[in-house]
């Protein structure tokens, strides 16, 4: 009996693990498809290729032609966010970790309670009058502002954690040894927290990537457009040509699949350890 509940309990799992990952490949499965389309071909067989003589490598070429110079811009963009953020995420959760001061709970509760304040979408015209004032309007460096200032707050409450339950014997060793403040995050810090540092700057990157509304807003000339708001290149006034369209979708979605497979281990790990932490 206990053997039948066993079996039962991994095909229970194994069918839930089927049905997620149906889910998940199935858009993406659909994406290529469409992409070698016509409209026409579209609207008669939506789901499965057609006859490879049929494929219409063109709309790689149109999309290509459309969204590379737009791919440029959010990989500047989420990158330079990213790093800006986590050179003060380090540096704030080293101080707050490693130091006692005074008010130092009171500084990271207050930390803390920015993570209710109003979002971007609440604050758009204050936020579009403060940037127009620091002349930051049309131009990528305000995006880079906003995504460095935008993620620090769970890096911190993440990171300040991690960085406790570092024995404090490797800090003092390392004191002993000469090394300074940006030696010891360097080489202790670093090399510990690789993990959860690893998922702390995906989900920054990812939030610069697909960010919509700042770049909408801002960006005037279309040589600086981000590659969400370039791909409404695709969208067609009046006709939309939905095979030009899934390919950009398919190419804009590649810089974020590489960065996932060769940080996926990282990734994991980090959460991984995060789960067992908390």
């Amino acid at each position: 009996m206990p053997k039948k509940i066993s079996k039962l309990g991994e095909g229970i799992k194994l069918g839930y693990l089927c049905f997620v990952l149906f889910f998940a490949f199935v858009p993406l499965f659909i994406m290529i498809v469409v992409s070698f389309k016509s409209n026409e071909q579209y609207l008669s067989n939506p789901w499965f290729f057609d006859h490879p003589s049929t494929w219409k490598w063109g709309n790689w070429g149109i999309a290509w032609d459309t969204v590379s110079g737009y791919i440029s811009n959010s990989i500047f963009v989420s990158v330079s966010g990213t790093a800006i953020t986590l050179g003060i995420v380090l540096m704030a959760s080293y101080a707050i970790a490693r130091y006692d001061f005074p008010g130092k709970n009171v500084i990271f509760y207050l930390v803390m309670a920015t993570m209710f304040l109003p979002g971007t979408v609440a604050a758009l015209v204050t936020l579009f009058d403060l940037l127009m004032k620091l002349n930051l309007v049309n131009s990528l460096w305000a995006l880079v502002v906003m995504a460095a200032v935008g993620g620090q707050v769970a890096g911190v409450f993440i990171l300040r954690n991690f960085i406790e339950d570092i024995p404090k014997e490797l800090f003092e060793s390392a004191q002993l040894d000469g090394a300074g403040h940006l030696q010891q995050i360097r080489h202790i810090i670093l090399p510990l927290s690789a993990s959860i540092i690893s998922v702390t700057c995906i989900m920054d990157f990812l939030g610069s990537w697909n960010n919509v509304i700042l770049p909408l807003l801002l960006l005037r000339d279309d040589a600086l457009l981000t590659i969400p708001v370039g791909l409404f290149r695709l969208d067609g006034e009046y006709v939309k040509q939905y095979g030009q369209l899934m390919a950009g979708y398919a190419i804009s979605s590649v810089p974020l699949l590489l960065i996932f497979l060769f940080s996926m281990r990282l990734f994991v790990k980090g959460l991984s350890a995060g789960a067992v932490k908390g």
